[in-house]
């Protein structure tokens, strides 16, 4: 019997409802004893590398069962969680608030890449779990050749509670995906590519594709993303590790992929080979 291959779909950013449907709908994963914890990324608010008001928005909206929604980030080097999150201000209400998952008053110690580390209650517990944030690539960029590892996975690394989470990164794809499966997988991924983030040695540039790339296979939907971006996903490590443990599928040809990723593929490669004149 041949393997269900999973869907990524890619849409405009107007069509959040298009591509959850297009993946399925949500079913049981929107229901008023369920609680939805939407693990956004940002570390600087004043470089607006996040996903959108706008899409958060999106992802609130179509959550309509859910009577608690928690947008969640932790503390980190740039500042507290809490602080952080006033980036989406304009999102929160009666059903969504921030949370910030360092100040969680009950926590459980748990095995992150053979270190005990404490982990917020609310990642324990039953929920649906959303991870979304940013395309980025960046060559010969110093630390932030890192972010070359991932988004909506790498993302995770804000699981960790404390500051200190600079001590993973030379065990990041144990981390990563450790901290995925304490967590219980990821239920949704949204790959926000309203804009893309593109950077070499000290130049930066933002180009913008305009569009969602979602799923509910979070490793499909990091793969397309790693390939909209001209990388092979199946040379990331964090995706090789996923792999490894049977988690989820990273060769693209094994992705039913609906949507234009052509077009926003082609926009991406042209604005960085003018970044980077040697990129062939």
């Amino acid at each position: 019997m041949l393997a269900v291959k999973p869907t990524v779909a890619i849409v405009n950013t107007d069509s959040f409802p298009q591509a959850i449907e297009t993946i399925g709908g949500l079913n049981g994963l929107n229901a008023p004893n369920r609680k939805v914890v939407v693990k956004v990324g940002i570390y600087n608010p004043k470089t607006g590398i996040c996903s959108t008001i706008k899409t958060l928005n999106a992802i609130i909206t179509a959550f309509d069962q859910a009577s608690e929604i928690l947008i969640v980030e932790s503390d980190s080097g740039a500042g507290s969680g809490l602080k952080r999150l006033e980036v989406w201000n304009d999102c929160y209400n009666n059903r969504a608030t921030p949370f910030n998952l360092s100040t969680d008053e009950y926590t459980q110690l748990v095995d992150i890449a053979g270190e005990q580390i404490p982990f917020a209650k609310t990642l324990l517990d039953p929920k649906t779990f959303i991870s979304t944030h940013v395309p980025r690539r960046y060559e010969e960029a110093g630390l932030e050749d890192l972010m070359n590892q991932g988004f909506v996975i790498k993302n995770l690394l804000g699981l960790v509670l404390d500051t200190k989470k600079h001590r993973f990164h030379d065990k990041l794809a144990t981390a990563l995906i450790d901290m995925y499966e304490t967590a219980g997988g990821i239920d949704l991924a949204v790959l926000d590519a309203t804009h893309v983030f593109l950077g070499w040695k000290k130049k930066r540039i933002t180009v913008s594709p305009d569009r969602l790339i979602v799923g509910k296979d979070a490793f499909a939907v990091e793969a397309v993303g790693m390939h909209l971006l001209g990388f092979d996903p199946t040379e990331m490590s964090v995706l090789q590790e996923a792999q490894a443990r049977g988690l989820g599928e990273i060769n693209i040809d094994q992705i039913n992929i609906v949507g234009d990723i052509e077009g926003p593929k082609q926009l991406i490669s042209q604005a960085f080979t003018k970044l980077v004149p040697k990129l062939v």
